[in-house]
């Protein structure tokens, strides 16, 4: 095992650099060698995973059994043995996340072809409708061409997983989670359910207002809600459409945007916020190479990957982030979530290899979205954007806007994988790819396309993690356990007040629980992590049931009259 780990070690940071310089400098040379590497070290963990697995029994317990368990469920795609087969997955996978990265889409009144994040911006700003509806078929339009290559990535993707004893690669996604498949989906189920009447109102109020914006016609009384009009590509977040849908009277009284940009504010400004939170806690500072090697802003001479990622690539302290920061409230949230990231890649690096990583997946992205709750407007006066916190009278505000962002993703980041689970399970085929994702998204959305779809179209291939074959579940995860987490900590820091208005900005009692958590990487079952951090033992969804209770009772008295549900 250690001979291995010392294997895997080398081969992942090969495998990092080759990613970093192919997200970094997009072309087909660059490509071509991260898809090779991939290759290798997809090749080398089944190897070893089979060899852990003949072994037998002796590896069923302990520190060693519990290596053997996360060689075999370290990837995210498994290629087959045959060398040509494991070839032309990867270079499938690469195609994909190339034609996302490089997919362009003019409008009419554009004097070129814009990238996703242009057609972004403009959606969100947008309050045409019929804008709105080009600028998202342009987008989806880039996904059409991806569908043969999905569904043959797919086909060899399952033929990998088999390989090593999972039924598909759906199930092997799901037996990362310290419990059997079967069991994780039972989970997440039982905490959406938790979830479900605070969406079904939020949605409820939303689809009123959007109403009253655009008319009857458009915006149905009491079905899904056209998802061009809710201010993003994939209606996973709202915030956008906050304009429409404040309150009477709830203007939170400031626009940080507004403030970072008057400020001046630089893209290595907003990573230097970040990074000064998590000193406050107790954490070091990050190291210098993470300054000179981090990529914060889009190169002029040649096209990168510009979603935003944490990269750890000697799995030591070369830890980076890769964005095209923009100066924005949205990314000031987006920075300190990235480097809860590598703050999480630091703390454990002194695991031994494979253990090198959060408890789960959920909680690596629940870190920095934790720290994220504690940006508050009191958190935002101590660190001088802010001369005072508005009253307490705007919170409804506040917590609405919060909301449109985070409990409006609930939904979507179920999904996303829902899909994926039973396309790789054989449930749905390449004959239903499309129908069978908006039947999810109405389902569990509430939301519909703006136009009529038809299986020449290919809309989930718009969404980069599926493009790249990303996981999503860790995001849905996240969303929950990151309320568990922010309310442990304000305990631990003996907060006062609201749970919504409380920071944990400068306690060093909440640093010590956190350093402690993340330091334990995947070393523990994620149960044990998280009552490390907790007290609790199970994903649970009444924290932040208890942070948002204040909205809650606003939105059960203003859908009291009008349509719930669709």
């Amino acid at each position: 095992m250690k001979a291995t780990e010392a294997r895997l070690l080398d081969l992942a940071i090969e495998g990092e650099t080759a990613h970093w310089i192919s997200a970094t400098y997009i072309t087909d040379d660059t490509g071509a060698i991260s898809s090779r590497t991939d290759a290798r070290i997809i090749a080398e963990t089944v190897a070893s995973a089979k060899e852990a697995t003949r072994l037998g029994p002796a590896l069923s317990e302990g520190d060693l059994g519990r290596k053997a368990r996360l060689l075999r469920n370290s990837l995210a795609l498994i290629a087959p043995a045959d060398p040509a087969e494991a070839r032309e997955l990867t270079e499938t996978v690469t195609a994909m996340q190339r034609a996302f990265a490089t997919g362009r889409y003019r409008p009419v009144d554009a004097d070129r072809p814009l990238d996703l994040e242009e057609i972004s911006r403009r959606l969100a700003a947008s309050r045409a409708p019929a804008e709105m509806a080009d600028l998202w078929t342009g987008w989806h339009a880039v996904a059409r061409p991806m569908r043969p290559q999905f569904a043959r990535y797919v086909e060899l993707a399952n033929r990998g997983a088999r390989e090593v004893g999972f039924p598909d690669t759906g199930a092997m996604w799901r037996s990362k989670y310290d419990m059997p498949p079967d069991a994780f989906v039972d989970d997440v189920e039982r905490v959406w359910q938790q979830v479900k009447p605070f969406y079904t109102a939020l949605h409820a109020y939303v689809r009123r207002k959007l109403r009253a914006q655009y008319g009857a016609d458009l915006v149905p009384a009491d079905g899904p809600v056209p998802a061009h009009l809710l201010g993003n590509m994939w209606a996973q977040s709202w915030e956008y459409v906050y304009p429409i849908v404040a309150p009477a009277g709830s203007e939170r009284g400031f626009d940080l945007t507004e403030i970072l940009r008057r400020r001046g504010t630089t893209p290595t400004d907003m990573v230097r916020f970040a990074e000064r939170f998590f000193v406050s806690l107790g954490f070091d500072p990050l190291p210098s190479t993470f300054w000179e090697r981090s990529l914060f802003a889009r190169p002029r001479d040649r096209e990168v990957v510009c979603h935003a990622s944490a990269w750890d690539l000697d799995y030591d302290q070369d830890v980076r982030i890769k964005m095209c920061v923009d100066i924005t409230e949205e990314d000031f949230h987006v920075i300190h979530h990235e480097l809860g990231h590598n703050y999480y890649q630091l703390a454990y690096r002194r695991q031994p290899f494979l253990y090198r990583d959060s408890a789960n997946d959920g909680f690596h992205e629940a870190v920095g979205d934790t720290i994220g709750l504690s940006v508050t407007p009191e958190y935002l006066v101590r660190v001088g954007l802010l001369d005072r916190a508005p009253d307490s009278a705007r919170d409804i505000g506040l917590l609405l806007q919060a909301a449109l962002a985070k409990v409006a993703f609930l939904p979507f980041g179920y999904l996303i994988d829902r899909w994926r689970w039973d396309v790789f399970g054989g449930a749905v085929g390449p004959d239903r790819y499309n129908a069978s994702w908006w039947d999810l998204r109405r389902r569990y959305q509430g939301i519909e396309p703006p136009v009529p779809r038809t299986e020449d179209d290919f809309d989930a291939g718009a969404k980069y993690h599926v493009a790249s074959n990303v996981p999503y579940m860790r995001y849905f995860l996240a969303h929950v356990l990151q309320f568990q987490f922010h309310r442990a900590l304000a305990r631990v820091a003996d907060g006062k007040g609201p749970l919504h208005r409380y920071s944990i900005f400068g306690s060093k009692e909440a640093g010590a629980r956190l350093i402690g958590m993340l330091s334990m990487g995947m070393s523990r079952p994620w149960p044990e992590a998280l009552y490390a951090l907790t007290g609790e033992r199970r994903l649970d969804a009444s924290a932040l049931l208890d942070y948002f209770a204040p909205l809650i009772d606003f939105l059960e008295k203003e859908n009291r009259d009008a349509p719930v549900g669709w």
